[in-house]
Parts: structure tokens; C-alpha cells; sequence
């Protein structure tokens, strides 16, 4: 931690910036990340002095960073598959989880009496998701509001396990990434290539 004193609002002001920046920097990191590099590239743009790299080989050294920083999230990508892959493998042997087509998993929790939803139906639900090791990346009873949306306009796993459940059923979904949120991912939130787990509990149609 730096012990730079921060006595005046100008000093304060300075330290928000260098900190904005420094957050946005370590969303996408790399290895030999250097911070004493960084501050002297400020400090020569602040004091319009002449780079101490060439536009040639700054180019250079960009492009070979980025094809790093491109090998390490593919292989991360991997590993992340294959945990799900295999967690899903094991998860279809169990008795009470039926595997669809599509390569959908679910199981009843609560089996429900009403009417089925169609691809055009508005559903309003109570939902629980969690990656396959149990870390929660969103749910509705958290927020105590459930959620309303068209059943074509979410996840696939969802739309065609929505279409499968009565009003009042609630059923647990293993659902692979290719009917997630595929190889891209969502907003920082949900890691490529994540299996996700939902507790789904159709309320009403609308």
C-alpha cells in the first residue's frame, strides 16, 4: 500500500484518478505487469517529454502481450469446460436428472399442475443460479422480486426448459455452456465456456 499523504482535495482529486485507473488496469492484467513502467509513462505524457519507446516497438510489444494474454484466457476457457463437462457426465447418472436432446439436465422439485408457457408466453419466475461449485452469481429470492421476461428472449437452456414446466413446478437445471452463455461469456459476471445450475420456479404466465 502506497503511504503517499493525501492532506488536500487537489492531492485527493490526483489519488481518484491514478486509482480509476489503476481498477480499470487490473481488470485485465497480465504477468509481468509493471507498475514502475506505468507511473513513468504518465509522468513523461503529463510533462510532455518524448516517449522512451518507439511507436514500432511499442506496436511490437502490444501485439505480443495480447497473443499472451489470448493463450492464457483460451486456456482457462478449457480448463472451465472440462470441469463442466465432466461435472455433467457425472451429473447424468443420477436416477432423478433427465437429460433432454439439446443436452439439458434438470430434475422436478416440484412437479406443478397448470398450464405449460409456449415460446411467445411472458413467464414471471423465482430463480437461483450458481456456478457448478456452488458460488451464486444471481437470484431472484435474494432480491425478494421475481422476474418477468418472454421465454424466447433468455438463455436456450431456459427457454426450453420453461416450455417443459407447468405453473407451479419448480425444477433445478444443469445447463452446458452452449446453452448459456457459450464461449463468450457474460458481462464479466459469467466466465466462457460455464455450466450453470438454476433452481427455476414458474410462477404465472402472463
Amino acid at each position: 500500500m502506497s503511504e503517499t499523504k493525501l492532506e488536500t482535495i487537489e492531492q485527493r482529486v490526483s489519488y481518484g484518478v491514478g486509482r480509476q485507473l489503476g481498477d480499470q488496469l487490473k481488470s485485465n492484467p497480465f504477468k509481468e505487469f509493471d507498475v514502475a513502467a506505468v507511473q513513468a509513462g504518465i509522468a513523461d505524457a503529463l510533462a510532455g517529454a518524448a516517449s522512451q519507446v518507439s511507436d514500432e516497438d511499442l506496436n511490437e510489444a502490444f501485439g505480443v502481450v495480447s497473443k499472451k494474454l489470448q493463450e492464457q484466457e483460451q486456456e482457462a476457457a478449457k480448463e472451465l469446460s472440462a470441469e463442466g463437462e465432466k461435472f455433467l457426465a457425472e451429473n447424468a447418472k443420477r436416477e432423478e436428472v433427465v437429460v433432454t436432446e439439446s443436452g439439458l439436465q434438470y430434475e422436478i422439485l416440484e412437479a406443478g399442475e397448470g398450464e405449460k408457457p409456449t415460446p411467445a408466453s411472458t413467464v414471471r419466475t423465482h430463480y437461483h443460479g450458481t456456478f457448478i461449485n456452488g458460488d451464486v452469481f444471481d437470484s431472484s429470492y435474494d432480491r425478494g422480486q421475481p422476474a418477468e421476461f418472454p421465454v424466447g428472449g433468455v438463455i436456450a437452456g431456459w427457454t426450453e426448459a420453461l416450455q417443459l414446466m407447468p405453473v407451479g413446478a419448480k425444477y433445478r437445471l444443469y445447463v452446458p455452456y452452449n446453452l448459456a452463455y457459450g464461449e463468450r461469456g457474460s458481462q464479466g459476471a459469467i466466465p466462457p465456456y460455464s455450466t450453470l445450475v438454476f433452481d427455476v420456479e414458474l410462477l404465472d404466465i402472463l
